[in-house]
């Protein structure tokens, strides 16, 4: 593959452009606000509270802990699926499996309504699966299409894609929910235009990621065929990735820097528009409001990816993450004392600065400290297990202490601490990632 091709760095980036609407749509805004809308009237005796299966939660947490359930499978079964992927040289037929089964489940919500909880919060849970099970295999393309001193540059352009694409499909959405009459919708059913915000995701996810899917190289059938015992092959794959890292201390201090403030940054993400539905725009009024917040975030991260690689040409990888992550423990202390819709907004824009920049530079950190090698899925699994472990011990944490104290603003705290143990970790990393920067310079 010619490394840092421009028409394959376009096609790259536009998996970002089409599944990003999924994160911002289904994960960050319309679908979070329409959840806790849809369930915190059900229960009029206990508001908020949800019957799943029998058994009762909150509904914030309920989704918390779906999602933990998700990233536990995830984690669990991308080593196996991403060394197979290397054996028999096929990622983009996983890319493209996981991909259409995460677009499905979108669609499928639009089928969701307050009388099935268990079917909305399935549905949910399968798209979560795939967006984040499609990320392993499309985050390890990135050493493949780009050189080593083009990664920075060519990461922040795929998270730059997703932002716009994202928030071109959030306006659309947006005037949908706003406006149904402007589209021929009943405006007496007040669910119809976040569950066709939910439809038009999936359509969008699967549409745009043809372009990727078209261009993205795969060996001919009977190469891959040719390939046997995939199964077993596949652990010893990943046997000889761990027997790697063990010699490469930079990239295995990394590891450890990212999992503990991956804990942070991805729960926040992930709980961010519940919990300003909860706490912050409480009145079904002020929903248009949070939704233009959370757009806000998003053009706001794309000049924090953007700005991040060009700042790390200045002063350096490691010091753009440490930068990043003591802004956001200055966002946790913040965001435990946020009370005003003009404090949240503040520290909104605050958070789509460091979010954008911290997922860019810690994908192109860790692509740099690879050795040479042709089973970069296999080592990008590390990278993408070690984030979704984080995330289940964040999102799983998060939601215990909200239904344990009754208060979310308490689970703030909890993700204070993972971003201080990282910033410790991250100090810990310097001497290791300085040689090894200093060693690449001096083989250059």
């Amino acid at each position: 593959m010619i490394k840092t091709d421009k028409r394959l760095v376009n096609a790259w980036a536009m998996y970002d452009w089409a599944n990003s609407a999924y994160n911002l749509v289904i994960t960050s805004t319309i679908f979070p606000a329409y959840y806790v809308g849809i369930t915190s009237k059900l229960n009029t005796e206990k508001p908020g509270v949800v019957s799943f299966f029998g058994r009762e939660f909150v509904n914030t947490a309920l989704q918390d802990y779906a999602l933990s359930v998700v990233f536990l499978l995830v984690a669990l079964t991308s080593p196996i699926l991403s060394s197979i992927a290397d054996y028999r040289r096929n990622k983009k037929v996983w890319l493209r499996w996981f991909c259409y089964v995460g677009s499905a489940a979108c669609i499928a919500l639009f089928w969701f309504s307050g009388d099935n909880i268990e079917y909305g919060i399935i549905a949910f849970s399968i798209a979560a699966l795939g967006y984040w099970s499609s990320l392993v295999f499309y985050n390890s393309y990135l050493p493949d299409i780009a050189a080593p001193e083009d990664q920075d540059r060519v990461s922040a352009r795929g998270f730059a894609m997703g932002y716009i694409g994202s928030v071109l499909l959030q306006i659309i959405c947006f005037v949908i929910i706003l406006q149904p009459r402007l589209f021929g919708l009943d405006e007496a059913d007040k669910t119809i235009g976040a569950r066709l915000s939910f439809l038009l995701t999936g359509l969008w996810w699967f549409g745009f990621a043809q372009i990727t899917l078209r261009k993205m190289p795969l060996l001919s059938r009977a190469e891959r065929k040719s390939r046997t015992n995939v199964i077993t092959h596949g652990f010893h794959e990943l046997r000889l990735v761990w027997q790697q890292l063990t010699h490469m201390p930079a990239l295995k201090r990394f590891l450890l820097s990212f999992f503990l403030y991956s804990m942070g940054v991805q729960t926040t993400m992930l709980v961010a528009a519940g919990f300003a539905k909860k706490e912050i725009f409480v009145r079904e009024e002020d929903e248009p409001k949070l939704l233009l917040t959370i757009i806000i975030i998003q053009l706001v991260a794309i000049v924090g990816a953007l700005g991040f690689s060009r700042l790390s040409r200045r002063i350096g990888n490691w010091w753009v993450l440490l930068l990043a992550v003591c802004v956001w423990i200055f966002i946790c202390v913040a965001g435990y004392g946020v009370q005003s819709q003009t404090q949240f907004y503040l520290l909104a824009a605050l958070v789509g600065l460091v979010m954008g920049g911290i997922q860019s530079m810690s994908r192109s950190t860790y692509s740099k400290l690879l050795p040479e090698t042709q089973d970069t899925t296999s080592f990008f699994s590390f990278y993408d297990v070690t984030e979704k472990v984080a995330i289940v011990i964040g999102i799983f944490c998060f939601g215990y202490i909200e239904e344990l104290t009754g208060s979310m603003r308490n689970s703030i705290v909890a993700l204070g601490s993972f971003f201080v143990l990282g910033l410790l970790a991250l100090l810990y990393t310097r001497p290791a990632y300085q040689r090894y920067v200093q060693q690449q310079a001096a083989g250059a």
